[in-house]
């Protein structure tokens, strides 16, 4: 009578979940991916949607279909709500799934330090939905802006807030000052576009806090030479539906984006684990989870450090680095063998400003400009799944370069406003 196959359960679809999964394509195991959402989402170009160059479809693609030749893994769509270590199971609205292996790579969340309620009037951008969300806002400022005839509601309605100084803030201003400068320049007859407000906020001295000082101050500079008002040591201290508050001014906005931090997902919660103040999971050198030999947490989720003892960023190269090396390890140990450590090798430092504007720190290679910017393309366009995605992308960004036109601007899912 065979033996029944090892029981992998993955919960999450992330970098660091997919990874996993395709490391373990020819191991005797039985792999079972659990996430919410039905798609893998390529999280580094969200903003893009969100300011119209690209369309979700672009970013995103079916699970199902990533894995539709991987003939030991099946793919559910379904909400996690716990996690019983000691009797190997995972909780989820559509029912249990008992595992022989567990690994959680469910990623992050936004976090508003204690004001959870900012939540609803400034969104972050993590999910295809928060993308479209901003992309509405956005768009639908300046359709606003056309209709009213009220001089301070119209400047109000023109000027955009990113709270947030780290690469997705510096990215969003950017991209707003184009889609404002350029995209949208001629396309309205009774406001001008190019007169929108954007303000960069962050509570830090500095832009780009992991990036060096110089790249920091040209990024400040690149910014603010595109019309973007950059404010550092400025926190935020009070945020509603019409602006903010600063500690000594009030900033009237239409549009109000976060991008200061984010913490992670529950699972700490449900395993009543040791955390970070973050909240993402303390793991052994292995990435387990201290006590259980069985259950490892990968990517954002979880707090590791490299070899020098400093905390692993939450970049997808890291995410990717950690489902590779658990996905070996679970293999290697079915096999009966085992692994070294784990150990995180850096691939580098990106952020882009506007169109044709990055910087990128790849150890004693430093870039910035124009330079930077074809470096930034050519890896996102790289890590991109599939090649039609990194065509579709790259033939996109060359248009959106050459002519200034963005193909996704438009507004959907409109609010139904109540009659009076």
């Amino acid at each position: 009578m065979p033996q029944p196959k090892t029981r992998v359960v993955i919960l999450g679809a992330g970098f660091a979940g997919l990874e996993a999964a395709k490391i373990l394509k020819r191991a005797p195991v039985e792999i079972t991916l659990i996430d919410r959402h039905n798609y893998h989402c390529f999280q580094p170009l969200l903003y893009q949607v969100a300011t119209a160059a690209l369309s979700p479809a672009d970013i995103a693609w079916p699970v199902r279909h990533i894995l539709r030749s991987q003939e030991n893994a099946t793919v559910f769509m379904a909400e996690v709500i716990g996690i019983d270590g000691e009797a190997r199971v995972v909780k989820t609205r559509a029912g249990a799934f008992p595992f022989d292996f567990l690994v959680i790579a469910i990623g992050a969340m936004h976090s508003y330090f204690g004001h959870e309620n900012w939540a609803a009037v400034a969104p972050g951008l993590k999910w295809i939905e928060d993308a479209t969300r901003i992309r509405r806002s956005i768009l639908s400022a300046f359709e606003q802006a056309e209709l009213t005839g009220d001089d301070a509601e119209r400047k109000r309605l023109l000027t955009f807030v990113i709270i947030g100084g780290g690469p997705t803030g510096v990215e969003m201003a950017g991209a707003i000052a184009e889609v404002a400068r350029e995209t949208l320049a001629r396309d309205f007859r009774r406001i001008d576009p190019r007169t929108a407000r954007i303000v960069l906020i962050e509570a830090g001295p500095r832009l780009l806090p992991n990036f060096t000082e110089q790249h920091s101050s040209y990024a400040r500079d690149t910014l603010t030479a595109m019309g973007v008002d950059v404010m550092s040591s400025s926190p935020v201290l009070q945020c509603d539906e019409r602006g903010v508050d600063l500690a000594d001014r009030r900033i009237e906005a239409g549009s109000v984006i976060w991008a200061a931090g984010i913490m992670a997902s529950p699972a700490a919660q449900w395993l009543s684990a040791e955390h970070d103040r973050a909240g993402r999971v303390v793991v052994r050198p292995d990435l387990s989870l201290q006590g259980f030999n069985d259950i490892f947490v990968i990517g954002d989720t979880a707090s590791v450090k490299d070899a020098s003892g400093r905390p692993v960023p939450g970049l997808a190269s890291a995410a990717k680095q950690m489902g590779n090396y658990v996905g070996k390890l679970i293999a290697a140990r079915v096999a009966g063998q085992s692994l070294p450590p784990f150990r995180y090798r850096h691939q580098g430092t990106l952020a882009t400003i506007g169109r044709r504007t990055a910087v990128v720190e790849l150890g004693h290679i430093q870039l910035r400009g124009f330079i930077g910017w074809i470096f930034w393309s050519a890896v996102h366009i790289y890590f991109l799944i599939g090649l039609k995605n990194r065509f579709v992308v790259a033939i996109t960004w060359l248009w959106s370069y050459v002519t200034f036109k963005r193909g996704a601007r438009l507004i959907t899912e409109v609010p139904t406003v109540p009659a009076e």
